[in-house]
This record gives C-alpha cells, structure tokens and sequence, in this order.
C-alpha cells in the first residue's frame, strides 16, 4: 500500500512591499530549476520568481495602483495582470517587460484569467462587469452585465462555453458565452463570494465566501455537493488538485486547508503566514503549490500527494460527481463573537461599496531587478486533521471505530475553536481600522 507524505515547504520569497493579492505558476514547469512564479500584490508591481537557488527575481513595474491579480497564459509565454487602476496588461515575463494596456472597465479590475485554449481572456470588476477580450487582437469584445455589485472573480469552463462570475451581490453567474446571458444562479446566504474555480471536469464549481465557508456545486443539476465550514475567517482563494480529489483554500484566519474532497472533509491544515492568507494555487500539474499573504511573503509547498492509477482515480472521481456528500457535512458551530466581527466586516465592505475609485494614468515602465530571498530557516507548522490510520489495525472491540470517529470530530472542533480564539483580537483590530478609514474617507 503507498502512502501519503506531509506537504512540505520548499522555498520562501521576500520582495513585495505589500500584501500578495495573487500567484501563479508558469504551466510549462518541467523541472524544479525551470519553475517560474508569478505574484501581485497591494504596492503596485507584479514579481516573477525562478525555484533555481542564487537566480533572481524580476519586478515589473507599470501599473499605477495595486495589482489584484496575475495569471501565467497556457503557452506560459504570457503574464496578465489585473489593477485597482482599472486596467488590464499583458505582459511578456523577459527582461525587457514590455507589457500591452487594455482599457474598458471604468473601475477596479479584480481578476483576469485566460481561456483554456489562450485564445481570449474575461475579466472581473468593480463596475459591475464581466469583460471577454481576444489576447492576439488585443481588443475587447462584450460585456455580460447582470451583477449587481462589484464582480470578484470570473473564470472559463474547461471548455470554453461558460464563464462562471462571484460577486458581492452574493450571487454566482453560470453565463452561456454563446447567448450572453446567465443560464443559472446560485445564491451565496451567509456572505459575498470571493472567488470561484472550475473543477478539472467541468462538472461542478467551488465557491469560498466571506463568511469562512467553501461550498462545492453541482452545475448540472444545479445543487450543492458539499459545503465545508472550518474556516474561521473569510476564505479568499481556492484552487482545485489538477486530480480533481483535493481543494486547496486560504483564509483570513492564517491558513490554508486541503480538503479531501472524496471524503468530504478537511486533510491539512498548513500555518506558514503570520496574518491573512490571500493567495493560493496549485501548479498545473498538482506537484506544488503556492501562497501569498498579509505578510508580504511568497511561500511554495511540495504536495507530496499520493498518485492513484487512472482506474483508481475515475472511480473516486465518480463518487464526487455523481454522489452528493453535502450530510456527511457537520453544521458551521455557533460562535457568537466570531459571528459579530463578521458581521463588522460586512458593514464595512458595504460601507467602502459607497465610495468611489480614484482615477489614475498609466505609464509604461520597464522592469527593475531583485534579488530572490529564501529564507531555508522559516519553520511552518503543519496539522493534519485526518491522521492517516494503518489499514492493518484492527479494533478489540466493536466499540474502539466509535470511539476513533469520536476523538477525530473533538480534535478538529478544537482547532477550530483554537484558531477562533487566536484570531479574533487581530480581526476585531482590523475591523476597527477599516470602519476608521471607510469614516475618515467619507468625511473627506
């Protein structure tokens, strides 16, 4: 029987100057030296990273406000970048940096991400809007405009034919790009949507939300599959294992989680940030994974996942898509002062949904170089909450699976319960500096 190794933590990069918003990994990653990491972030610049030790960093500088998103081209010969100053670029990740601005939102763009083939790009905004554009034309070509509030995220099917957008209207849009028009809605109850990521098979879709929870949907039958609540923050990003089995998320309560999806419950819980995590993905191949954070910081983990064969990984896969799971899912625990910050939180964002964008012009700047710091002695703590069992243990009794069962559903609630109480004073602390800045803006 093979078995499953812990993730590992295989390099950590300094550079940025603000939160990491997003990272990316470039798809035709052969082998560890040639690996290349994209990342954004709040203090305006994108970054480009080699695995390679000694190799340096590029800093492609451009943009005029905070970068909220970077995304690698399929080709991988193509970086996009998406801007608090309200456009979109294109860049060619070289020494040169030259970049291509494309102009159509009149707000924040908060994501872009490339169709499957690389032929177009959809982009989301604070204007209310989904925008498709061609990448070798380099123009603009429609709108989709039935959200409400700011749009988060919008991301291409693994076919092509739909988009699926978040907003904070505390909806997701399935759209037909055929007919423009939405074919489904699903309906977020507890908070906005922050993201959301098509799985492998084009099937179903992930959601993660304000209020800490990550929901999986069927968008053939339109119904929920699962939905995970172990998150005790708003969980930011979420990124599927390339197998379609395991969901990686990240959340403002400092961690990350993979969930096993098969089971329909939490595999890992990984701390490597100090403060809110803002940024994760899988590599392409589902090898890696990356992160970004409140600390400035790039880390990137070695799954270290076990490899089922093709016969092995489809019948599992079935169960997901085929089976909902959503009563194997225990009920989000009541805590009543976690609830009220979150509550705060939402006032807040509903209060800065009022104030408008400032205006910015763009100028083109070329790259400065950096030099890459990996830090060999930053430590990350890392918790299993599914320890693994020998399938050879047998009970005495009839009793002992019970009381395993047991034990492992106390052990996971004092996690939960552990990682509530070590956030709620930083959260209280942030929410009280954003209500201050929503006033002080408002007053101006």
């Amino acid at each position: 029987m093979t078995t499953l190794e812990d993730p590992s933590l295989e390099r950590h990069f300094r550079g940025h100057r603000d939160v990491v918003t997003s990272v990316d990994f470039n798809p035709n990653m052969t082998q560890l030296g040639k690996c290349l990491i994209t990342s954004s972030s709040l203090d305006n610049n994108l970054m480009v990273w080699n695995f390679k030790a000694k190799m340096r960093a590029y800093r492609f500088v451009g943009h005029k406000d905070a970068v909220n998103y970077v995304k690698f081209s399929p080709s991988g010969h193509l970086v996009a970048s998406a801007s608090r100053d309200k456009t979109v670029r294109l860049w060619i990740p070289s020494v040169k940096g030259e970049s291509t601005v494309f102009r159509a939102h009149t707000a924040t763009v908060r994501s872009v991400e490339f169709s499957h083939d690389g032929q177009a790009m959809v982009t989301a905004s604070d204007d209310k809007t989904v925008k498709l554009w061609t990448v070798h034309r380099q123009k603009f070509m429609f709108s989709l405009t039935q959200h409400s509030n700011w749009v988060r995220i919008a991301k291409f099917s693994p076919d092509g034919r739909i988009v699926a957008s978040g907003s904070d209207d505390k909806t997701v849009l399935l759209w037909d790009l055929n007919s423009k028009q939405p074919t489904h809605t699903f309906h977020e109850t507890g908070g906005f949507v922050n993201y959301v990521d098509f799985h492998p098979s084009g099937t179903c879709i992930a959601t993660a939300a304000t209020d800490g929870s990550v929901k999986v949907w069927d968008i053939r039958v339109n119904k929920i599959l699962q939905n995970h609540t172990a998150h005790a923050g708003a969980v930011n990003k979420l990124s599927f294992h390339a197998s379609g089995n395991y969901l990686l998320t990240g959340s403002d309560d400092a961690t990350l989680k993979i969930f096993d999806l098969l089971e329909g419950r939490i595999f890992y819980t990984l701390h490597g940030h100090q403060g809110p995590v803002s940024a994760a993905t899988f590599s392409r191949n589902g090898e890696y994974f990356a992160s970004g954070g409140h600390d400035e910081q790039v880390l990137v983990w070695k799954t270290n996942f076990d490899v089922l064969n093709n016969s092995q990984s489809q019948k599992k896969l079935n169960r997901l898509i085929e089976k909902p799971l959503v009563e194997d899912i225990p009920p989000r625990q009541d805590y009543s002062s976690h609830r009220n910050l979150e509550e705060n939180t939402v006032d807040a964002r509903q209060q800065i949904h009022k104030l408008d964008d400032i205006t910015h012009g763009i100028t083109n700047v070329g790259p400065t170089h950096l030099k890459s710091e990996m830090d060999d002695k930053c430590w990350s703590h890392m918790d299993s909450d599914t320890p693994e069992v020998s399938s050879e243990a047998k009970p005495a009794t009839a009793l002992q699976p019970q009381l395993v069962l047991f034990m492992q559903h106390v052990a996971s609630q004092l996690d939960i319960l552990t990682q509530t109480i070590s956030s709620l004073e930083e959260r209280v602390t942030k929410t009280e500096d954003k209500l201050a800045e929503c006033l002080k803006i408002k007053n101006d």
